[in-house]
This record gives structure tokens, C-alpha cells and sequence, in this order.
């Protein structure tokens, strides 16, 4: 059978158990349930190097408003952190409005707690762990990494993740956006949207409670973070810079990066791509963060 690149695959071969992709010789495993009995979106993918054994993990969790998006939009990534030396994992979770935030946010811990027991069998080492997303995503992440509640509840800590990296996001303080967002309505005479942020956050202690910057504190386990945001977006570069502030303050390592002549699709689509100054940083992060 011939098969030309890995988009092509990932198209040819669907759902799928496992599939190869020639230029990298990865082993892509699909769909893999990461909850028993779960609905169809609680699954995840895993691309594996050829001759992996104990390599580090990325586990990546897509945008899309917390509304859309799917695990198979990875383009480059896959293969060039397999070339780095890394399992790479892209995973589902239920939408809004069908489940609500707190649920949302679980589903994603699921997916790192079945990471986390099950990825050594795949090549994977669980104990060197680096949870990245964009959007949508990097709120996920950057949630998940600074309240460890999540991850406790699971029967397991922080102290497995090596570094995290929030690609772009808006609502690492999410009141804060909320705000702005309002503000900026009111000044262009714009609509109210029928499922804005504060209806997908909730309440403001709700809001105050999904937000990555209310849980940053010395002493729980909370990883480097490498914060990637579009240079020319004030508000995702707004939140980067004080989710960058509240960990500098916690004494957590933090480097905040503006991607300039890029955008919010094109920095997350250009991840992986060689000569890209974001995926640079990237590389430089990671490589820091697996240092004895």
C-alpha cells in the first residue's frame, strides 16, 4: 500500500487501532478510550518513534472555543517532536454547551491520568510528562498545571509534569477577559454573543476558579512554563504577560514569547515547521526542562 505523508494517513485510516507514516516511521494508535464506557469524544491518539522506550511525553490538547476542535489537527507536531525524541499524544474531550467547564477540564485530567498509567507500554516515560495546548487548549493546560487539584483527585501530582506550554490563550485570567471582552463590545456597538465567556465560565467565582493565575504558589509542584503568544494580539499578549507576572512573583521558571508576523491559527498550524522562531523557543524549552 502506498501512503504519501501523515495527513494522509490520518485521513486514509479514520478511526483505525494503528497506523505507519512513512517519512517519520511512526506508529500513529487512535482513538483510544482514556475512560471506560465513555462518550466518543473521551478518546486520544498516540504517535510513537520508532524504538521508543521511557521517552518524554507531550500531551497536547487542541483549541476551538472549548465548543469545536479535534484531536487529529495536529499538523506538524507529531513528527517533529517524534523527531526530538518524544511520544506525542493529541487528545478529545466532551464540548460545551453538552458538558459544562468543570466537566470539560476533568476530561482532560482523565486523559493525562490514562497517559500517565498507560504510557510506558507505548514508549512513553510517565514520570517526564510536558502538557501544551492551544487556545482553548492553553487555558486547559495552563489550568491543569497550577491547580493540582485536578490531577490529585487522580491519585497522582504535578510533580510528573516537566513543563507546560499555553499557546495563545485568553483566559488564563478568565474574569479579566471577560471584562475586556464587554468593554470592547460596548465600544463598537457590537451584539452580545448567545454563549460568550461568562456563560461558558459561569459565575465569577466560577471564573475566578478556572483561572490559571489564582492558583500559581510556591511549593505545590507547578512546572516551567513557556507561555507562546501572536506579538500583535494585545489581549492573548495581555494574559501572557501576567500569567508570566504571577509565576515570576511564585519564584516558578517562566519565559513568555510574542510570535511576530503570525497569527492565532498560524502560530499554533506552524509549531514544528524548521526556521520557525516559536517552535525554536519550543525546542530550546523543552530541552531545558529534561536537563538532570
Amino acid at each position: 500500500m502506498k501512503i504519501i505523508s501523515l495527513l494522509a494517513v490520518a485521513a486514509a485510516f479514520g478511526s483505525m487501532a494503528f497506523a505507519h507514516a512513512p517519512d517519520s516511521n511512526l506508529k500513529i494508535e487512535r482513538d483510544l478510550p482514556y475512560v471506560e464506557s465513555g462518550d466518543p469524544l473521551q478518546k486520544l491518539d498516540v504517535y510513537v518513534p520508532p524504538g521508543a522506550k521511557g521517552l518524554p511525553v507531550v500531551v497536547w490538547i487542541h483549541g476551538g472555543g472549548w465548543q469545536t476542535g479535534d484531536k487529529a489537527e495536529m499538523k506538524e507536531k507529531p513528527v517533529a517532536f517524534a523527531k526530538k525524541g518524544f511520544v506525542f499524544v493529541s487528545v478529545n474531550y466532551r464540548l460545551e454547551p453538552k458538558v459544562e467547564m468543570g466537566e470539560l477540564v476533568r476530561d482532560v485530567a482523565k486523559s493525562v491520568g490514562w497517559v500517565h498509567a498507560n504510557i510506558a507500554e507505548h514508549g512513553g516515560d510517565p514520570q517526564r510528562l510536558f502538557i501544551m495546548g492551544h487556545s482553548a487548549g492553553a487555558q486547559l493546560a495552563a489550568l491543569l498545571c497550577t491547580d493540582e487539584r485536578y490531577f490529585q483527585e487522580l491519585g497522582f501530582s504535578l510533580n510528573v509534569v516537566k513543563g507546560c506550554v499555553p499557546v495563545d490563550g485568553d483566559t488564563y485570567d478568565v474574569p479579566a477577559m471577560c471584562v475586556s471582552e464587554q468593554n470592547l463590545r460596548r465600544a463598537h456597538g457590537l451584539p452580545e454573543p448567545k454563549f460568550g465567556h461568562p456563560e461558558e465560565f459561569g459565575t465569577l467565582e466560577q471564573q475566578k476558579d478556572f483561572s490559571a493565575v489564582n492558583h500559581v504558589a510556591k511549593g505545590k509542584g507547578v512546572p516551567p512554563f513557556l507561555i507562546l503568544h501572536v506579538a500583535a494580539n494585545p489581549m492573548t499578549g495581555a494574559q501572557a504577560t501576567e500569567l508570566g507576572r504571577v509565576l515570576k512573583t511564585a519564584g516558578i521558571e517562566e519565559k513568555v514569547f510574542g510570535a511576530k508576523d503570525t497569527s492565532h491559527g498560524k502560530l499554533n498550524d506552524d509549531l514544528g515547521v524548521e526556521g520557525d522562531a516559536a517552535t525554536k523557543e519550543l525546542f530550546e524549552f523543552v530541552d531545558r526542562c529534561l536537563k538532570p
